[in-house]
């Protein structure tokens, strides 16, 4: 019982659902950086180069032929054309999520710690420190006196 648990404690937490969230926004997202390349930004690189659609660009390996059954033997291509559409997606969501993390550490506030100084562990020991220079130099010896 005590997995179950945890998974139930591990799922309900506000990360999860944000998460979620942040999964079926990038989804729809891709979606329209997918339309943004193919019909908006290849089309004029394409007609720029020559009239090209990128999506059609491919290496032919075999053709298409029809085997001794009759039934259609599809061919076998690289279709590197396809794939430049999609490092150019790539790029694209990357350097927006790029840009929205960049903002969001710009926004978010600096962490408490930072504000404070610090902490009061770390001031504790600046005192000890101080207390064995001191009686270091009215004594000689870093020991306290006993």
């Amino acid at each position: 019982m005590g997995m179950i648990s945890e998974f139930k404690k591990f799922a309900m937490r506000g990360n999860v659902i944000d998460l979620a969230v942040g999964v079926v926004i990038g989804a729809a997202f891709g979606k329209i950086v997918t339309s943004l390349v193919a019909d908006i930004i290849m089309p004029p690189i394409g007609l720029l180069i020559g009239n090209v659609d990128f999506s059609d660009l491919a290496i032919t390996l075999r053709e298409a032929s029809v085997d001794a059954s009759g039934a259609e033997v599809p061919a076998v291509v690289i279709a590197y054309g396809n794939f430049i559409n999609v490092v150019i997606q790539f790029l694209i969501v990357a350097f927006a999520i790029f840009m929205l993390v960049r903002a969001i550490n710009r926004l978010a506030p600096k962490k408490e710690e930072e504000a404070k100084g610090p902490s009061e562990d770390v001031l504790l020991l600046r005192e000890i420190r101080d207390t064995l220079k001191a009686n270091k130099a009215e004594t000689g010896s870093s020991l306290p006196p006993a």
